[in-house]
């Protein structure tokens, strides 16, 4: 089951963290083909969202094919993405790597830009096509 954590603060669209978070849920293997997403009510529940702004977020992960709703079943994990679980040995290291980040006195944001700055390098084809993570989305909710 995926514990949605809204950042009110981070000017991304509600809707799109939901999005992102399943999504990474998904290719962490946390979520695999056939488990049930948690009901727009349980996430309302747990995060304080409106209720279209869940069902925004799962109408489009269901148009982006990861996701299907089966009326009066509840929504429906289709397909994985990626190859990275979560148990991964690079997962790992890269914990060993956070934690000596957060030691040198790296705030979150000096982390994520580092890591941004070499993903772009180790994956140039794919920097053009993804915006950042924190770049202020069309919907606030």
């Amino acid at each position: 089951m995926v514990d949605y954590r809204i950042d009110r603060r981070s000017g991304v669209a509600t809707y799109v963290q939901i999005v992102q978070q399943t999504k990474q849920a998904i290719r962490l293997g946390l979520l695999a083909p056939g488990d049930k997403l948690p009901t727009a009510r349980e996430v309302v529940e747990a995060t304080a969202v409106n209720p279209n702004t869940v069902l925004k977020a799962y109408r489009e992960l269901e148009r982006e094919g990861l996701v299907e709703a089966r009326r009066g079943l509840g929504t429906f994990v289709r397909r994985t993405l990626g190859a990275a679980p979560a148990d991964s040995p690079l997962r790992a290291e890269l914990e060993d790597w956070a934690a000596r980040a957060r030691e040198a006195g790296l705030e979150r944001e000096d982390v994520a830009a580092l890591f941004t700055a070499v993903l772009e390098t180790h994956y140039p084809e794919q920097a053009a096509h993804s915006a950042p993570a924190h770049t202020p989305q069309g919907d606030p909710s």
